[in-house]
């Protein structure tokens, strides 16, 4: 009882944190679309950014800390923190002369695609299309550094974690936040400037925020007794990393060019379309960044040790309430997306150059992002089931299979239904993905077999049905006291949310939820998030 009590605590400031980081992010992509609009401009900047995060998953917060983790966890128990820091003291003297490298030449390629594009006179493409690449190329190339900054920043944040300490690195991306936003308030508000020149602003203030995201954990790692030192060496540690890192950064090679695929397709599509289904998939991420990454932050250290200490039992009944917990809060978050996407998105991006078109755009593909939120939660929880017991294979040779069906399926779906049809085969892909990890796991021991989630998910869906009727009731009756526009909006989303909310708990307080305390404590969460 006591180790569920301090899980939840845990849990809660994890979630508290992340929703501070998360709500300023939707602030700040309020901003860009406000500023920017579904716009050629919209979409370089989306695609040029998708470059260095496709690298972060990589080489950051995706395989290295996925197996950083559950490694540095088995040489923290060995040899205590001394041994630890001098074996993440390895691998971040590796990784800064491979980020170094990657980001110098990344830089270079960029640069030259990006000239030659200005030069050639005869590409096939329009004009409008000819200047998109060109931008995007030139804002990847100028984006490029922030990534040797925010995968440094994940070993140290994935460093603080295996010793308990998850606000700081919960924390950290307010920085960026904050930094992209004083940018856009700079250059967009205070100075007016045309949107080509916000844009170039916008890269500085990633950079800027990259820089802080660094020195944030950096600086509470050295409070906890780490000192920086060159260290070259190959231990054992370092090679069993490497082990389990290459399989594991295949996987997330497979999972970020199925999101780089997506993000060309859509960049060759037309103008509008990587920016719509940015904006999209933003409201589906801040369930999933403030509870389901919350939930995994905490519970992948402690199934890692479980693991390494072989106590079946333990690791059987954390995974089963790590589960339980993320089905509990995605799948009503998606009832919610799904019944009042419109409402949200007219009274969140609808200003200045983002327009009611645009809205009717981006309304269908919050759709599809939504019905799969509750099964992209699944994969990143039940991928560190399989990271815990240090099988990195399996999970690649799934997300290769998703691959496969993103894929086929955007090609295919483009051509009937344009962006929609890529945001399909994304939840498609999804969906196939969850389902084979889930089933996959089972395979790995009796106690994984002998968990059973059907009283838990059928109790889940009850309340989520009573809670959307509700909200679609509220919203239709409210319809009633208001005219269409701004205020009508607002109250759905201040009053009309927070009551579905509260009923959606009482409801599954009344069918015994086994994880109550937990959920509650998740709720508080979010009042002390809006407090700060």
């Amino acid at each position: 009882m006591e180790g569920d009590n301090n899980r939840l605590k845990k849990i809660v400031t994890v979630a508290g944190t992340t929703m501070l980081s998360r709500v300023l992010g939707l602030v700040r992509d309020m901003l860009t679309a406000a500023l920017l609009g579904l716009t050629a401009t919209a979409s370089a900047f989306f695609f040029a950014f998708t470059i260095p995060n496709l690298f972060r998953r990589l080489l950051g917060e995706g395989a290295l800390t996925s197996v950083f983790i559950p490694v540095l966890s088995d040489e923290l128990q060995a040899h205590g923190k001394s041994g630890a820091f001098r074996f993440a003291n390895t691998v971040l003297s590796w990784l800064v002369v491979v980020l170094v490298g990657l980001v110098g030449m990344s830089v270079v390629l960029l640069a030259v695609v990006a000239g030659w594009l200005q030069t050639v006179k005869d590409t096939g493409l329009e004009a409008e299309q000819l200047e998109q690449w060109r931008l995007g190329c030139w804002l990847g190339a100028c984006l490029m550094p922030y990534m040797l900054f925010i995968c440094l920043a994940a070993v140290f944040s994935a460093a603080l974690n295996v010793l308990e300490r998850f606000a700081v690195p919960a924390f950290s991306p307010v920085l960026l936040n904050l930094a992209m936003i004083a940018a856009l308030v700079i250059a967009g508000i205070g100075l007016d400037l045309p949107i080509d020149t916000v844009v170039l602003y916008l890269c500085w203030g990633v950079l800027l925020g990259g820089v802080l995201q660094l020195l944030l954990p950096m600086t509470a790692l050295m409070r906890l007794g780490w000192r920086p030192a060159v260290d070259f060496s190959r231990s054992q540690r370092l090679q069993q990393l490497l082990r389990l890192f290459l399989p594991g950064v295949v996987g997330a090679a497979v999972a970020q060019v199925n999101v780089l695929v997506s993000r060309l397709l859509a960049f060759q599509l037309n103008a509008s379309a990587v920016a719509a289904l940015f904006y999209a998939n933003r409201l589906v991420e801040l369930p999933l960044g403030i509870f389901t990454i919350a939930i995994t932050t905490v519970f992948f250290p402690r199934l890692s040790r479980l693991a390494s200490a072989r106590e079946e039992v333990g690791l059987q009944t954390v995974y089963a309430q790590g589960i339980r917990l993320v089905l509990a809060i995605t799948v009503p978050a998606m009832v919610g997306l799904i019944v009042l996407r419109e409402p949200i998105l007219r009274l969140l991006f609808e200003w200045q150059a983002f327009s009611a078109a645009d809205v009717a755009e981006t309304d269908p593909l919050l759709l599809c992002y939504a019905a799969a939120l509750p099964f992209y939660s699944l994969s990143t929880f039940v991928s560190r089931g399989f990271h815990s017991l240090q099988d990195t294979r399996t999970p690649v040779r799934i997300a290769m299979v998703a691959f496969g069906v993103n894929l086929v399926g955007s090609l295919i779906g483009m051509q009937w239904l344009g962006t929609l049809g890529l945001a399909l085969a994304n939840m498609l892909a999804a969906i196939v993905q969850s389902l084979l990890l889930h089933y996959a796991l089972k395979s790995k021991g009796a106690h994984f077999r002998a968990i059973r989630y059907g009283q838990a998910v059928s109790r889940i869906l009850i309340a989520a049905a009573v809670m959307g009727l509700f909200a679609w009731g509220g919203a239709e009756g409210m319809s009633h006291f208001l005219a269409d526009g701004k205020a009508l909006q607002l109250g759905v989303v201040v009053v009309v949310i927070p009551l579905a909310v509260m009923l959606y708990f009482a409801v599954l307080m009344l069918l015994k939820f086994e994880d109550m305390s937990a959920l509650l404590g998740l709720l508080r969460a979010r009042r002390s998030a809006r407090a700060v």
